[in-house]
């Protein structure tokens, strides 16, 4: 007992708050996707043989970045449906249907983070509520950092891409066609892709 009862005389250890890397502590601020220069799009096998792939043309969003505490940076983005482009006329005409996303009734995809957290590195992970339709379900997405820079207008800029698999009858997007060979037309499976561009808002007056 007397080992415990020993009085020490040795210095109290004190644990530093890890630096804050001062590059990183300046991109805090709050962002605006830029559409021009960025892309959400969507991979989805057919036919059992080969990949569609398409986007969405027309989607805004504000991302909040902390760089000094990357846990309380957060995400918020609408999809306008009506805006997606797989290169074919019909087939879009067909996914804004009501056999899919029946864009008409439920004309915005919307993605609110929940929670953000720096996995390591330059690798990231937001975690949020999709709605896609009239249904939510959490999503994770893993992101990659791009980067920062000035543009030549003097936009100060950030870039992320990353990706998220889902499983689209989730969201109620049931809708296929069996194959004779075996197997169905459209996989459930989907992946969908960012690649984003966003710029700095102006600090408040």
């Amino acid at each position: 007992m007397a080992l415990f009862n020993r009085k020490s005389t040795a210095a109290p250890t004190v644990t530093e708050a890890p630096a804050v890397d001062p590059a990183l502590a300046a991109l805090t601020g709050t962002y605006t996707l830029d559409p021009a220069h960025s892309s959400i799009g969507f991979t989805v096998r057919h036919a059992m043989v080969t990949n569609v792939r398409g986007s969405f043309g027309e989607h805004e969003g504000t991302l909040v970045v902390d760089g000094t505490d990357p846990a309380n940076s957060s995400a918020s983005i609408d999809v306008r449906i009506a805006s997606v482009d797989t290169g074919i006329a019909d087939r879009d005409g067909h996914l804004v249907s009501g056999d899919f996303f029946d864009a008409e009734k439920f004309p915005l995809m919307t993605f609110r983070s929940t929670r953000a957290e720096q996995l390591g590195g330059e690798a990231y992970r937001i975690t949020g509520d999709l709605t896609i339709k009239d249904v939510t379900r959490p999503l994770a997405i893993d992101l990659e950092f791009n980067g920062s820079a000035t543009d030549v207008y003097g936009n100060e800029r950030v870039g992320f891409e990353g990706s998220a698999d889902i499983l689209r009858s989730d969201w109620g997007l049931t809708w296929n066609a069996a194959l004779e060979t075996g197997g169905v037309m459209v996989s459930d499976k989907v992946k969908l892709t960012f690649d984003i561009s966003a710029i700095k808002a102006a600090p408040a007056a």
